[in-house]
């Protein structure tokens, strides 16, 4: 599994600079998005947790297969006073939330050491299967950035998961994606610090949206899931102040400041 995951790695450092400045594929607008198949994101997967006041499973976030045992996500999922490995399991193979695909529990998460430190900073983990995926056409492994890899301001980049399609609305029972663009990091921290609460935008964080318009988002549910840049998985889906909004873009935990980190563990 190592082995097949460090190939992978090396061949997206190897062609990383090539595949920056190829485009995002666009979307006519999980926020202001459009339904999309699991074909297109094979390596992205749902995160289902126990409802212990329910009995029942539901989506919650999303993750992303590194290899067949492991997959990234967010540390925020994988946390919490009533967090525990049994209460977590990932759907793959599906275009319908909480329908189809199979299902594989999780044995462990490594939540990045720093998580938890400096407001959402270091929110990312890797996740260990207790079974392993078998690749499909609509199970794969996907690509994450080099090590420190930087993506660009004002570059097409997407996001795809079930999340919410409005503030506070109701998840989507079908994949939806959506393309937006990179903010500057400088000018994003700048914005968060304007909050009466403020928040705390680091360096290894990336900032997307539609600046200065909105409409377009990530959402509750989809944490945990990708922020594409071309094929390559640059950032996990982290926070931000509400849904698409105008001024504050979304907040992704940027993967290239941990990606040494992240194979370190999926080994």
């Amino acid at each position: 599994m190592y082995k097949e995951f460090l190939s992978e790695f090396f061949y997206s450092l190897r062609t990383f600079r090539f595949q920056c400045v190829a485009l995002a594929k666009e979307s006519s607008r999980i926020v202001g998005g459009q339904p999309a198949l699991i074909e297109t994101y094979p390596s992205l997967v749902q995160v289902e947790s126990y409802q212990i006041f329910g009995d029942f499973w539901s989506q919650s976030c999303a993750a992303n297969i590194l290899t067949s045992k492991y997959a990234l996500t967010a540390a925020h999922c994988f946390a919490g006073s009533l967090y525990s490995p049994a209460y977590r399991r990932i759907r793959a193979g599906t275009t319908d939330r909480n329908i189809g695909g199979v299902v594989v529990y999780v044995e462990r998460s490594y939540n990045h050491p720093s998580y938890g430190q400096l407001g959402n900073d270091g929110d990312i983990s890797v996740i260990l299967l207790q079974s392993a995926l078998t690749y499909t056409p609509v199970v794969q492994q996907g690509t994450i950035i080099a090590p420190g890899g930087i993506v660009p301001d004002n570059v097409p980049v997407v996001h795809a998961g079930w999340g919410a399609t409005s503030q506070g609305g109701f998840p989507s029972n079908v994949l939806l994606d959506t393309t937006i663009y990179t903010v500057n990091n400088a000018l994003c921290a700048e914005r968060y610090l304007s909050l009466p609460t403020p928040g705390i935008v680091t360096e290894n964080m990336i900032c997307a949206g539609l600046l200065d318009v909105g409409g377009r988002d990530a959402c509750q549910g989809d944490s945990g899931g990708p922020l594409y840049y071309g094929n390559i998985i640059v950032g996990i889906v982290s926070w931000g102040h509400g849904c698409a909004n105008a001024t504050y873009p979304g907040v992704s935990t940027a993967v290239g400041p941990y990606t040494e980190w992240i194979v370190s563990i999926a080994s």
